[in-house]
């Protein structure tokens, strides 16, 4: 039996914010439907919904990772730069805690520019 720790908390909200990631110039996601990600000791992450997210400029890795709060991690990268591996990532399917998070990928900052009410973060 796995024991939970306490003092680590995940929670998933939506965000009122409208939300814009672009990579070399191109817009790759824009959403009013953002939802945000708060984890102990982790900055906030953004999740946008797949279906506000250009997944033609995109293409799934054969990255995994395991998160014991989220679940298993898929990645992507951009079909037009090898030299950012692993751009996004969603968890297909995540625990029950973070499970508003399912069809939604996330970008890592340092790969686009990501834009909150038109400022860029």
């Amino acid at each position: 039996m796995a024991v939970r720790n306490l003092f680590h908390k995940v929670s998933v909200a939506p965000s009122t914010r409208h939300v814009r990631i672009e990579h070399g110039g191109r817009v790759v996601a824009e959403t009013d439907r953002a939802l945000v990600l708060t984890e102990t000791g982790l900055g906030d992450r953004l999740y946008i919904p797949v279906e506000d997210v250009r997944t033609d400029l995109i293409l799934a890795t054969d990255s995994h990772t395991t998160c014991p709060f989220k679940g298993v991690a898929s990645y992507w990268a951009f079909a037009d730069d090898e030299s950012v591996r692993d751009a996004a990532w969603a968890y297909p399917e995540p625990k029950e805690d973070v499970a508003g998070i399912t069809d939604h990928l996330s970008f890592y900052d340092e790969g686009v520019e990501t834009y909150v009410d038109g400022v860029r973060r």
